[in-house]
């Protein structure tokens, strides 16, 4: 018996484990993971090769139902199931939420601990930052989680300064820190590299003292008179709490739901359409999904020649192997009017003071030096040096979602449906971002100097800034957009 069982090993169910032990050691803990523990598999410790892990024995390759607003498309999501989770895979940016969004929490919930100043002790008591001088209020530099900026890490990339001034053509400002919670402007990326090297989770947060299961799929909650008792796995075997013990589950955006509701919590509905005795009616379970995508587009270098993006025999220099292969991460708002606007389209009419219509972060753009171009867009571009590639995701979507059963096997992936793209406001920022990018490298004398014309998706054609709301939708929906959560 433990006094905790925590079911999900990803980062936060790690972290949630160490620190209670750290803080409690008499106390029993239990961590259950679906996945294996990845130590010793290939492509985790370098960050350049995550990209063998899609697709592979640690992803659960999650497919999106058909998305009605993305030309009735399914959408790949990227899941890791290994202990460590997102860690794992993720590409590393260490990046702080406006503090606008923790603020927004805190006042929903009626408690200033989910306030930017009250979360902030425990930003700074995570990481390790890189600037020895900076200062104390926002920063930890005694954390388990060694950050760098592109900077600290010693890379110069050949495009720095040119990318820099692109950015400016948008009026965006260059601040000096993207993590003192007011990240609007462009800054160089900050990522949890240790010397070019991934911090998993369980690295980072270590697990000495707390009993760990993996590669055991947990089936359902046992719950006893309304309280949680234990939990059942998917071989049948049983692990129960003492009698004054814990079950905490932390599966994700995905997983969680789909335990509840296996476990008998849920909507009476949904529960009895798969034969589940209803032990707890919950019918917001699973309700009430956002998330993002990303879109990227790819740009034809005018001069490859001169080694500046991956794949280049040329592009090598000191410490490129410390991070990814970009310089800045641009936050960005959009324009209050048109934006309110496209609120009242799906609200009615808002006030000046709606939380969404003031200075948020509800752009996240960047350029990478490379090109990755993956089946989603039908493209095939070269890894040779001669292409660069440009994103973009809204950072406060409204579109809403859900996720629910598939069926009764607890392996099986749940039904996910993010509805993507449903809202006008989520539109208007998207065509916002799009256009932004159209602008500095085809309506610019600076970017005309960078690329020569952008590659799209067969059948499509290059946008220019006079392009339509409804060719911008098409372009997205088509093929155009990529989407994977952020970890």
């Amino acid at each position: 018996m433990s006094d905790i069982i925590i079911i999900g090993g990803g980062i936060a169910g790690v972290t949630l484990a160490s620190r209670l032990h750290a803080l409690r050691p008499r106390l029993s803990i239990l961590l259950i993971e679906a996945g294996p523990d990845v130590k010793d598999h290939p492509h985790i410790s370098n960050p350049a090769e995550a990209a063998l892990l899609h697709f592979s024995d640690l992803d659960y390759n999650y497919l999106t139902t058909a998305q009605k607003h993305l030309n009735n498309l399914p959408r790949y999501n990227c899941g890791i199931r290994g202990l460590s989770g997102g860690s794992i895979i993720n590409t590393g940016g260490w990046i702080r939420g406006d503090a606008q969004d923790y603020d927004d929490w805190a006042e929903l919930v009626d408690d200033e601990r989910w306030s930017y100043r009250g979360l902030l002790p425990y930003f700074k008591k995570t990481e390790k930052h890189f600037d020895q001088n900076a200062g104390s209020d926002h920063h930890g530099f005694d954390g388990p989680i060694t950050t760098a900026s592109v900077s600290a890490s010693g890379r110069k990339y050949p495009l720095r300064n040119a990318v820099a001034e692109l950015w400016s053509t948008l009026g965006l400002q260059r601040i000096q820190d993207m993590n003192d919670g007011h990240p609007q402007g462009f800054t160089d990326l900050v990522e949890n590299w240790k010397d070019g090297k991934r911090q998993i989770a369980s690295s980072a947060y270590p697990l000495a003292g707390v009993s760990v299961l993996t590669n055991a799929t947990v089936h359902r909650v046992i719950i006893e008179n309304g309280v949680a008792r234990g939990v059942e796995l998917a071989d049948g075997a049983q692990h129960l709490t003492q009698p004054e013990g814990e079950v905490i589950v932390s599966g994700g955006a995905y997983r969680t739901p789909q335990i509840l509701m296996l476990s008998g919590i849920g909507n009476s509905k949904t529960l009895s359409q798969h034969g589940i005795a209803v032990v707890l009616e919950q019918p917001e379970v699973g309700q009430n999904l956002h998330d993002h995508l990303l879109l990227h587009r790819y740009w034809k270098l005018r001069h490859p020649e001169q080694g500046l993006a991956l794949g280049s025999p040329l592009f090598t220099g000191e410490n490129f192997d410390k991070g990814g292969p970009l310089d800045f991460l641009v936050t960005s708002s959009v324009l209050t009017a048109p934006y309110k606007a496209a609120i009242e389209l799906d609200q009615g009419p808002v006030a000046d003071s709606h939380p969404l219509l003031q200075t948020r972060s509800h752009l996240e753009m960047g350029v990478l030096y490379g090109a990755f171009a993956g089946e989603a867009q039908g493209l095939t571009i070269p890894i040779d040096g001669t292409s660069i590639m440009t994103f973009q995701m809204a950072g406060l979507p409204t579109s809403r979602g859900s996720v629910t059963l598939s069926s009764t096997d607890p392996a099986a992936n749940p039904v996910i449906d993010p509805n993507y793209y449903a809202t006008e406001a989520d539109k208007h920022v998207y065509r916002e971002g799009f256009r932004a990018q159209t602008r500095m490298f085809l309506n610019t004398e600076q970017g005309k100097e960078m690329v020569v014309e952008e590659h799209t998706p067969p059948g499509l054609p290059v946008l220019g800034i006079d392009a339509t709301d409804e060719q911008i939708d098409q372009r997205i929906g088509l093929g155009g957009t990529t989407c994977y959560r952020k970890s």
